[in-house]
């Protein structure tokens, strides 16, 4: 009797699992393409293309290329977009990005904390520009900076990574 049981119990519990796996296997080919496109995009955005035109480092921001660089004597930071080519400037329609850097530390070791940096639009024309500058004492200190840069470009939510 107990082996009747458990012989129909599992029976059971194998039918009720195939067919959960059934719904689950179709549920997610619905839902999966936007979180593997998100995927997919969030990882473009993390490739360095390596030295941009201006010696900064070339990174993906959404469909754009873009080189972030730092002036430490002006405690000023700029990101460039760049065209196909990823060495003319590509203007694109953004107000402002807001960069993020992680904290970090100078070769002497010096702590460089978290900083939030707004960037502007340098000559822009008919609403569009290529270079976006922004201010922050922290970016005086000598140190190889990483962060992520957010911004509506082209009336989309845009964002990429970079790390020198």
């Amino acid at each position: 009797m107990n082996l009747k049981i458990s012989s129909s119990l599992f029976a059971a519990l194998l039918i009720a699992g195939c067919a959960d796996k059934g719904n689950s296997d179709t549920a997610p080919k619905e839902t999966s393409p936007p979180p593997a496109a998100q995927t997919e995009e969030s990882h473009a955005d993390a490739h360095s293309h390596g030295t941009g035109p201006n010696g900064g480092v070339v990174f993906d921001m959404g469909k754009y290329h873009a080189e972030f660089t730092v002036d430490h004597p002006k405690q000023e930071c700029t990101i460039l977009f760049l065209g196909a080519d990823e060495k003319s400037a590509g203007p694109v329609a953004a107000k402002e990005l807001t960069l993020s850097i992680k904290e970090t530390k100078t070769a002497e070791g010096i702590v460089v904390p978290p900083m939030t940096v707004k960037m502007l639009p340098q000559d822009a024309t008919d609403g569009k520009a290529a270079k976006f500058v922004g201010t922050d004492p922290g970016i005086g200190n000598v140190a190889d900076f990483s962060g992520t840069v957010l911004g509506e470009i082209d009336g989309k939510p845009s964002q990429g990574e970079f790390q020198e």
